[in-house]
């Protein structure tokens, strides 16, 4: 628990423990269904993995997460009361949406958009068999410029080095273009009109891409 506010109101007491640095964000991945450490890293890029494991300690001490080993598989799911907080999220989420301002550069970041990307794939519209999504991002450094998503048998993943299989499809788009089409404030054919994201492959899978990925969660909320 953070430091005590030293007052009754429910509100003071929830957010002594919720409102220290990363721990809303820890909450937002479990219950979205990371489980596992490395899955919780992935989800939270920025955060350093002594950190995490120092939230999630206290987490499963307050009774919002339960910690459950099976021989060296180690799972974090959240509790009842963890899985109380995705309202809370979910309108935390909305609000950020309405009322904060523009991204700035150093939000963007392409791990993080891949992770929640590929947590949204509609499966039933991806081709039978191993699809791979490469995508290439023109402008960041070269380390963090190309990644892979390879999606078979109703799951997903990502890879920040090639995994060697055929591409299917390659999307190259500007960053934020991107970041800008899943959180629904671009559409798609925009994106692709006006050459900020483009999509290169045999022509039926090159047009059939974009309706392998549904938007973010947040992307129908109505803007002011």
């Amino acid at each position: 628990m953070g430091a005590s506010y030293h007052q009754f109101c429910p509100v003071a007491k929830a957010m002594e423990l919720l409102d220290e640095r990363w721990t809303l964000l820890v909450v937002r991945e479990l219950v979205s269904g990371s489980e596992r450490f490395n899955d919780l890293r992935r989800g939270l890029p920025r955060m350093s993995p002594t950190l995490l494991s120092r939230r999630l300690h206290q987490l499963v001490r307050a009774g919002v997460v339960e910690r459950r080993v099976d021989g060296a598989d180690v799972r974090y799911v959240p509790t009842a009361a963890g899985c109380e907080l995705r309202p809370v999220l979910e309108a935390l989420g909305a609000w950020g949406v309405r009322w904060i301002g523009e991204l700035g550069d150093a939000d963007l970041d392409p791990k993080l958009l891949l992770w929640d990307m590929h947590r949204h794939v509609d499966h039933d519209a991806v081709p039978p068999g191993r699809t791979v999504v490469r995508f290439r991002f023109r402008d960041v450094p070269a380390s963090q410029r190309d990644w892979w998503m390879v999606i078979a048998a109703g799951e997903a993943d990502v890879c920040d080095i090639d995994p060697g299989h055929d591409v299917t499809v390659t999307v190259t788009a500007d960053l934020r273009a991107l970041v800008q089409v899943w959180m629904g404030d671009l559409a798609w054919a925009a994106a692709l009109r006006g050459g900020a994201v483009k999509v290169a492959g045999p022509e039926a899978l090159r047009r059939a891409a974009p309706g392998w990925f549904t938007l973010s969660p947040f992307a129908s909320v109505p803007r002011p």
